[in-house]
């Protein structure tokens, strides 16, 4: 899987975190200590198995563009084992090519099945005071509320299905609706709008804004 300079940009700024957070001589390299240090919150999000079968992608779609992962293994409990000498496992106080595609695919694998607001939420949980520095950075600080967007209007478009089935509270229902709507379009207004200001080279952001404005 190819991932985003997004993603990438999220890897690297937490294997520098990991890094920066190193006192003493570690005993394994910054990717495992990372992948380490997630494993726990995602097992306990989704169990071990799904987090064995998540970390088992990221490893296999990484091992794709480099060698340096050949020596890992992964236990039963999901964590990441390493037997022999590879120069991942001699890279643990910088990261190197190898740690950088692993996190990236183990962090895209993340986004593409939590979505981003539930991803960046378990990262900071993890990784208090972390910086990621994004070309995006602006879009993902307000795209939980257009995610909650999404899922008012899909709300809306319940609640009209049940007014048609339910001729005796149509009204009620279709104005609860259009009530609903009217928050949610409020909303989005208000993330377009503050997102737009903060990255305004976002071509899709300023056509949203263009939208409400004619």
């Amino acid at each position: 899987m190819t991932v985003s300079q997004e993603t990438d940009d999220i890897a690297r700024s937490l294997l520098a975190y990991e890094a920066a957070g190193s006192n003493s001589e570690p005993a394994q390299s910054l990717a495992v200590r990372v992948c380490e240090k997630l494993r726990g919150p995602l097992c306990a999000l989704a169990g071990v198995v799904w987090y064995r079968s998540l970390i088992g992608r990221a490893l296999t779609l990484a091992r794709l563009q480099t060698s340096s992962l050949g020596d890992l293994q992964i236990a039963e409990d999901g964590s990441l084992q390493s037997f022999g000498d590879s120069p991942l496992q001699s890279e643990r106080h910088n990261a190197s090519e190898a740690d950088v595609l692993l996190i990236s695919q183990l962090i895209g694998l993340i986004l593409s099945l939590l979505g981003s607001a539930v991803t960046f939420q378990l990262v900071q949980g993890v990784f208090p005071n972390l910086t990621v520095s994004t070309e995006s950075g602006a879009i993902r600080q307000f795209e939980d509320i257009l995610e909650e967007v999404a899922y008012l209007n899909s709300v809306c478009d319940r609640l009209v299905l049940l007014a048609g089935q339910h001729p005796s509270v149509e009204e009620a229902l279709m104005s609860v609706s259009g009530n609903v709507r009217n928050t949610a379009t409020v909303l989005e207004v208000l993330a377009v709008i503050k997102a737009e200001d903060d990255a305004p080279q976002k071509k899709t952001l300023k056509q949203r804004r263009e939208r409400y404005m004619n």
